[in-house]
């Protein structure tokens, strides 16, 4: 479909310039064809993916690119109406095909849900398309999953094993932590778990999708979920990109003014005592941006002098060689890494790393009432077998973002 599609619109040009010869010259011809050509390119290559697809949706989108190239078609049957023969039948093919696309377009929403349910194993309860990302949430036997973008984010009957490691190895070992920061976890578990600490004062959750802070803070099955973690007193919510924010940016409307001094911004970004990073794997080079050396820099200026970072850090047994890029990108820009792994069922053996100024040590004590850590058992998680040691990686750069392509390979040989 791909090649045979490429080869038409290859043959547009020459196509246009033999029609339309007889009507001008061939310089101002040659002229006029590329120009169109170029701008209008120009200009879906920009619309595309900036303001169609995130207002739209994709399939509204390839709908409506399917309507204009139809009205294309309709204005050029009219152009050369006394050129062609079966004209009456080159116009009810426009017809035909015009409404099949309108309806196709206005139905976009029921189409998306047909293909979803043939996706995903267990019904969908949720579903909401954001300017950032399809969110999906399916619930059967195993309780509620939810998907960003068709990745598997979480999974109701084992998320306690993923966000107790995530959080409490980092918030136990400081000791009494009163600034956090979680940079991705909209869907508020890890705010859930560092609540769990009665000396944390406040929270800052930095989330660049808002449909997903306020699907989990006021949809009541997410909320309980979260525990309600995402309407705490304590919970400071800023929806942006967390590069822009670690760079000292703030939300619009959110600029911290100094009394008496003309409306000045006041340019002292906060500083954190644990800062929790949940974000997605590395699938792209936007996520990606987020795994380099620039960004764990950045991290490293807020983080204070005694606290710790935790990083979510793919599976070192699937992808063995990301999951040390990220280490190694680490402690390129200065920083302790603290290496540790854990079993989610629903995702295998997942990785995680500490990031600090100090080396990392093994806390006395964890909170009462989890359901998966014990200070037991904790000193496990830092063992790693001999298929998960570490190996040579490079450090994943804003200039090669090596980690995304490894990621992919890895991910990729595994089936997964």
């Amino acid at each position: 479909m791909v090649g045979l599609v490429g080869i038409l619109v290859g043959l547009e040009i020459p196509l246009v310039m033999r029609i339309l010869k007889r009507e001008v010259a061939l310089k101002d011809l040659v002229s006029q064809v590329l120009t169109f050509d170029y701008l209008g390119a120009l200009a879906v290559s920009v619309a595309f993916p900036l303001i169609l697809v995130p207002q739209l949706g994709l399939i509204r989108t390839g709908l409506l690119f399917g309507l204009l190239n139809a009205s294309v078609g309709f204005w050029t049957l009219w152009v050369f109406r006394h050129e062609l023969r079966l004209f009456a039948a080159h116009a009810w093919a426009c017809v035909l095909t015009v409404a099949l696309l309108a309806v196709g377009f206005a139905m976009a929403d029921h189409i998306t849900t047909l293909a979803e349910d043939k996706f995903y194993h267990d019904p969908i309860v949720l579903a909401a398309t954001s300017p950032y990302q399809r969110i999906v949430v399916t619930s059967g036997k195993s309780g509620h999953k939810l998907y960003l973008n068709g990745n598997l984010q979480f999974a109701e009957r084992d998320e306690y094993r993923y966000h107790e490691a995530l959080v409490h190895p980092a918030m136990s070992a400081y000791g009494a932590p009163r600034r956090v920061a979680v940079l991705g976890g909209g869907d508020g578990m890890a705010v859930r778990e560092v609540l769990r600490y009665p000396s944390v004062e406040s929270v800052t959750l930095v989330e660049l999708d808002p449909n997903m802070t306020a699907l989990f803070a006021k949809d009541p099955a997410m909320a309980r979920l979260n525990s309600g973690s995402l309407s705490s007193p304590r919970l400071k919510t800023i929806n942006m990109d967390a590069f822009q924010w670690l760079q000292g940016k703030e939300a619009p409307g959110s600029e911290l003014r100094v009394a008496g001094s003309a409306g000045a911004v006041l340019p002292e970004p906060e500083m954190f005592d644990v800062i929790i990073v949940d974000f997605p794997d590395p699938t792209n080079f936007s996520i990606g941006k987020l795994y380099t050396n620039t960004f764990y820099a950045l991290l490293a200026q807020r983080l204070s002098a005694s606290g710790y970072a935790v990083i979510q850090t793919t599976s070192p047994l699937v992808a063995r060689q990301s999951f040390w890029t990220v280490a190694t990108t680490i402690e390129s820009v200065g920083l302790h890494a603290t290496p540790y792994h854990a079993n989610v069922p629903t995702f295998g053996e997942w990785g995680y790393i500490i990031a600090s100024h100090r080396p990392w040590h093994m806390p006395a004590s964890l909170p009462e009432g989890l359901r998966f850590l014990s200070a037991t058992t904790l000193p496990l998680l830092f063992d790693f077998p001999k298929d998960m040691a570490r190996v040579p990686a490079d450090v994943n750069r804003l200039s090669n973002q090596v980690l995304v392509t490894t990621y992919e390979q890895e991910w990729g040989r595994s089936g997964q």
